[in-house]
């Protein structure tokens, strides 16, 4: 790879990096904006990873995905004090705490959607304007009702409120938001094992075992995971959810740089090993 070459791939990594970074900021607006409209008192300290799951895994996320950079390409194998590594280990720790706190928010959000109760006695979204209520258009995406826009969300007679909360959504509209909340899960479920066999990946390499079975194992598994990944990513594509397509389309690229670094640190590892064996005289 030329330097220029090799210029404008760490500039593309790292472009990447920063976007996934800007996404934090947009998941919290969406969700800040879904908060008020649920939580009119503000939002308790319990109701914090309820309200704001997307931009609190995001967060942690970037910030491991920047742990992996700093071991897999950054850090030189003579940088690893143990201050280093207990730094290293630490913040990972942190954000691993903070990953399974977002996804049992995932999991209350789903709760709170199949909290939805029947709404009675409204055979017409029109009726419900004077009272101050929205329309769920999407999940975590609420729309005032109006006189001017309330005719034109549904013709639907029946509908669901959700608990504690002057929104309502039609049954196809609710089956929607279901299914988002699932991709939602399962997504965040998939990406807790791809890390785990990423950090099995790179504790191996470190002893220098990620070869033959574990090599091929590893290799068998993340074909599973990232191909589930992709086609939640496609789900949103076609869902029109373009900020969960684009977030997902980028983490995607930026674990694909990741991959590439435990190759080429493997690659690195097995040159040196090749260098070492080559005697003097030959």
């Amino acid at each position: 790879m030329s330097i220029n070459s090799y210029r404008l791939f760490q500039f593309f990594k790292y472009a990447v990096y920063a976007l996934l970074a800007i996404n934090v900021f947009v998941f919290w607006r969406e969700e800040f904006l879904a908060a008020v409209l649920q939580f009119p008192n503000g939002v308790e300290a319990a109701q914090i990873i309820a309200s704001f799951p997307a931009a609190i895994d995001t967060a942690a996320w970037v910030v491991l995905l920047l742990m992996f950079e700093l071991e897999t390409y950054v850090l030189e194998d003579d940088q690893y004090s143990p201050g280093v590594t207990w730094s290293l280990q630490g913040v990972r720790v942190v954000c691993y705490v903070f990953i399974l706190y977002a996804f049992y928010g995932y999991l209350a959000k789903l709760g709170f959607i199949y909290a939805a109760t029947p709404l009675a006695d409204v055979s017409t979204l029109c009726a419900l304007v004077s009272d101050g209520w929205s329309y769920a258009v999407d999940l975590d995406e609420y729309v005032e009702l109006t006189t001017a826009n309330c005719a034109s969300f549904t013709d639907a007679s029946t509908f669901l409120r959700f608990d504690a909360m002057p929104a309502v959504v039609d049954l196809a509209g609710m089956s929607d938001i279901r299914h988002l909340a699932w991709v939602d899960v399962i997504n965040a479920a998939v990406w807790l094992l791809v890390v785990l066999v990423l950090e099995i990946d790179v504790r191996l390499q470190e002893h220098d075992r990620y070869k033959g079975l574990a090599l091929r194992l590893s290799y068998a598994a993340k074909l599973v995971l990232y191909s589930t990944l992709l086609l939640a990513a496609i789900f949103w594509g076609f869902k029109g959810d373009f900020v969960d397509f684009w977030d997902a389309f980028l983490w995607l690229v930026a674990f694909v740089f990741i991959e590439l670094n435990v190759f080429e640190w493997r690659q690195e590892v097995e040159d040196a090993r090749q260098q070492e064996g080559i005697s003097p005289a030959s």
